[in-house]
């Protein structure tokens, strides 16, 4: 049997010749990144437990979350950062750079069929060019920072075949949108995913760096474009490394296959709350907006630039709206500049700043306010996740048309005057104040009192803020648990040491941060049990020796809120104590018992 895209790179990177779905084997990793913010507990990390860097020219500092500076909490984690790079010979991308993920290309890091991690949970953008991206927690990086390696579980995979030409005005950011309407966010939930077809063969790379930087928000470990040879040119010409590029063997084996339509696909945004969440442009009603984002990793190169400025060109942004332009790369910044695209901008009254990830990063430009209508090309608009508003998510050419008209619309749709945007007065609320906590030590057998969340899609933000993550100190994490889940807002001070959480599909899902694992073991929650988890907190968990299990259903118990059950780790017997009913959920996997017993990852054998 052959071997997948995703399978062909495990295997060379590990010590196997063959690798099958299911298999978790060590890898090599060619590429290891960390970010700002998560880059100081990466630091913290390999001090505590003094671990040295096993390749420095491998290994590398990205600070795109707050390239402003404007936050002194950042400052401080950027500072820890660059003083560990100095004494240990790494290479920092700093302020002026852009977004790591794309530096990891643009600066030949990675190539087809190599490796990468990154504490950006976006790293399988890289899947562009047909290499292995994963975004990972701070644990995961510093231990590929120490051994240059990295377990993983090799996905299962899927291929999608794109047929058929894109209609006028559909854009890449649409094909992605189109597809999210179709498979929703758990659907391919843990799978890597190949695109195919007439559709993605012409692709260019910027078009392909859209589709694949949203995996995540579909679920996916990754999706893949098997590398055309302009992309391969692109590779060798920046490559630190010779290679030879992956393809699929022609009998590779994928659990689902499906043939997709292209020319159904419509322009299309994503409402707020959640990216799958999506409908076409032209079915929405008249939407006003205070304000437009165009950039972050999944829209913020120069087609995406050229596609702004071609609308924007000539016109003014409406009155009442702000429109932010945010580069993805310090190169695409000086293109712009060289092409006059920055006056097209400037003249129609939008806000330009440097290369980032911006208003999803909560550290540059792109936030909003409590009230606040945003339309953005991002890839996230989970509650809170770029401010206290609304965001819709859509492609450069709706977003761009939309700040001009004052309301969501599609380029040929931009009335002659624009709609004014009237503002609410209304005041944000205050914070909560802060809560201390500690962990408590957990047997194989457990037992604690039940918080039955009965949702899906239940994302990091949610979980724990992005508004906290200069946050290092785990015992300050706990009193923002689940602060930004409607009706849990006061989860951590009603919550109790021993308390376990079971909850639906796909818990975890979003950022790749460490804090929304830690947060619970601030405050001594013993468990998450879920019908299956968000592939990054998944292993987030178990690294930190946080117990983690699946199951489809616990009804045949009868289980209700504040139920007590006791659960076995080795041997998944749950039993509702109010009862007596017992059934089975699935146990840690031998991987998983290992790092638990030893406390974590980074914990000696």
């Amino acid at each position: 049997m052959g071997m997948t895209i995703t399978e062909k790179i495990i295997a060379a990177h590990s010590r196997y010749d063959t690798v099958k779905p299911g298999d978790i084997v060590d890898i090599t990793i060619d590429a290891r990144a960390a970010r700002d913010f998560g880059g100081a507990n990466v630091v913290k990390n390999l001090n505590d437990f003094g671990l040295k860097v096993d390749d420095p020219e491998k290994t590398l500092f990205t600070f795109d979350c707050n390239p402003t500076g404007s936050d002194q909490k950042y400052a401080v984690n950027q500072h820890i950062c660059r003083q560990y790079a100095r004494n240990n010979g790494i290479k920092v991308y700093d302020i002026n750079a852009g977004i790591g993920t794309h530096l990891l290309m643009e600066e030949g890091y990675v190539w087809p069929g190599s490796t990468a991690v990154s504490t950006d949970s976006h790293a399988n953008i890289l899947g562009a060019v047909g290499a292995f991206g994963q975004g990972m927690g701070d644990m995961d990086i510093a231990a590929a920072w120490n051994s240059g390696r990295v377990w993983f579980k090799v996905p299962a995979s899927v291929k999608l075949t794109l047929n058929g030409t894109l209609p006028e005005g559909v854009t890449a950011k649409d094909v992605i949108l189109n597809l999210l309407r179709i498979y929703g966010a758990n659907t391919l939930l843990g799978y890597s995913i190949e695109l195919y077809g007439d559709a993605t063969e012409q692709m260019t790379l910027d078009e392909r760096i859209t589709i694949a930087s949203m995996a995540t928000e579909m679920g996916g470990i990754i999706i893949l474009f098997p590398p055309t040879p302009g992309i391969i040119d692109y590779c060798r010409a920046r490559a630190r490394s010779p290679f030879e590029p992956v393809y699929a063997d022609a009998d590779a084996k994928y659990d689902i296959t499906a043939d997709i339509d292209v020319t159904t696909f419509v322009p299309m945004v994503s409402r707020p709350g959640e990216p799958h969440d999506t409908v076409g442009v032209k079915e929405l009603p008249v939407t006003r907006i205070d304000s437009a984002f165009i950039g972050s990793c999944t829209n913020g190169r120069i087609e995406d630039m050229r596609m702004t400025a071609a609308i924007l060109r000539g016109k003014k942004v409406a009155p009442g709206v702000v429109l932010k332009i945010v580069p993805s790369t310090d190169a695409i910044w000086k293109q712009c500049l060289d092409e006059g695209l920055m006056v097209v901008f400037k003249d129609a009254g939008a806000l330009v700043s440097n290369a980032g990830c911006a208003g999803c990063a909560a550290g540059q430009v792109g936030q909003n306010g409590k009230g606040e209508v945003t339309i953005s090309t991002g890839n996230r608009n989970f509650p809170g996740k770029q401010g206290q508003g609304s965001v819709f998510l859509a492609s450069p050419s709706v977003v761009a048309s939309s700040a001009i008209a004052g309301y969501i619309t599609t380029p040929d749709a931009v009335p002659a005057s624009p709609l004014e945007t009237r503002y609410s007065s209304e005041q944000p609320l205050a914070a909560s104040a802060p809560k201390m906590t500690g962990t408590v030590e957990r047997p194989t057998l457990i037992r604690g009192r039940v918080w039955l969340i009965d949702r899906d899609n239940i994302d990091t933000d949610m979980i724990f803020h992005n508004r906290y993550l200069a946050i290092t100190d785990i015992r300050e994490m706990g009193q923002y648990a689940l602060d930004n889940l409607e009706g849990y807002k006061d989860f951590a001070k009603r919550a109790q040491a021993g308390d376990l959480i079971v909850a639906g599909r796909n818990f975890g899902s979003g950022s790749s941060r460490q804090q929304a694992v830690d947060c619970f073991v601030s405050l001594g929650v013993q468990a998450v049990i879920a019908r299956s988890f968000g592939a990054i907190y998944e292993r987030n968990a178990i690294n930190a020796a946080f117990p983690v299990l699946t199951c489809n259903s616990l009804d045949v118990i009868d289980l209700k809120d504040q139920d007590v059950i006791s659960v076995n780790l080795l041997t998944g017997e749950a039993v509702n104590e109010r009862n007596g009913m017992k059934t089975l959920i699935n146990p840690f996997y031998d991987a998983q018992y290992e790092i638990y017993k030893r406390g974590g990852l980074l914990g000696k054998v």
